[in-house]
C-alpha cells in the first residue's frame, strides 16, 4: 500500500494524482493505523515549516518506525525541508532530524542578481551522482516553488542540485529516504518518471 500522509499541509491533489497518473493506486489518509500498515510513505507538503512540523507531531512515530523498517519514503518540497534538524523560517522548532542539517532563506542578495524570491518556476537539474531515483533523468527542468533551502551537514546525501545564485540541494538521498525540493508531480513528463522510477522500489 501506498499512503500519503494527510497532515494539513500538503498539496495532497497533485502529488496523489501524479501517482495515479503512473498507474498506481494511493491511500490519502490522517489514520496512524493505516500509515503503520503502509509499504510506501510520501509526505508532501505546502506552508510553513513550523505549522508542518506541529501538524506531524502525532505521526513522528508512525514516520520514523517506516524508515527504521526500511520502506521506501519520499518527501516532496516543505516535505524535504522538515526531514532536517531546524529552520531559519521558525527558529526553535524542531525538524524530524532524519537528515542532520538546516534549512536557510534564500540570501537578500538574490535581487541584485535579479532572483526573486520565492523562488517560482522551472530550473535545471544538476546530476551531482547516480541514483535509482534519477534514472534516465539528466539535466532536465523541474518545477519549483520555496523561499527556504536546505543545507545539509552531510553533502554525500545530495544527488542533484539546481543553481539559483546559491546551490540549491534539489535531490537527497539517503538508503530508503528519497526527498525532492521541487514538484515532480507537477514536472512534466520527467517528473513522472521520477515518480515511476521511485515506485520501482517498491
Amino acid at each position: 500500500m501506498i499512503a500519503i500522509i494527510d497532515y494539513g499541509s500538503g498539496n495532497l491533489k497533485s502529488i496523489r494524482n501524479g501517482f495515479q497518473h503512473v498507474g498506481a493506486e494511493v491511500l490519502v489518509t490522517h489514520d496512524k493505523k493505516e500509515l503503520g500498515k503502509a509499504d510506501v510513505m510520501i509526505l508532501p507538503g505546502v506552508g510553513a515549516f513550523g505549522t508542518a512540523m506541529q501538524n506531524l507531531t502525532k505521526y513522528k512515530e508512525v514516520i520514523y518506525q517506516h524508515i527504521r523498517d526500511e520502506k521506501p519514503f519520499l518527501g516532496v518540497c516543505l516535505g524535504l525541508q522538515v526531514l532536517f534538524s531546524e529552520s531559519e523560517e521558525n527558529p526553535g522548532v524542531e525538524g524530524l532530524d532524519i537528515f542532520p542539517g538546516k534549512v536557510a532563506r534564500f540570501p537578500g542578495t538574490l535581487k541584485n542578481e535579479g532572483l526573486k524570491v520565492p523562488h517560482m518556476g522551472w530550473n535545471k537539474l544538476n546530476i551531482k551522482k547516480k541514483s535509482p531515483l534519477l534514472k534516465g533523468v539528466g539535466s532536465d527542468y523541474m518545477y519549483f516553488v520555496h523561499s527556504y533551502y536546505v543545507q545539509p551537514d552531510d553533502d554525500e546525501i545530495v544527488v542533484a542540485t539546481v543553481d539559483y545564485g546559491v546551490d540549491v540541494p534539489a535531490v537527497v538521498v539517503q538508503d530508503n529516504v528519497f526527498a525532492t525540493q521541487f514538484h515532480p508531480e507537477k514536472s512534466g513528463a520527467i517528473g513522472l518518471k521520477i515518480l515511476k522510477n521511485f515506485l520501482k522500489r517498491v
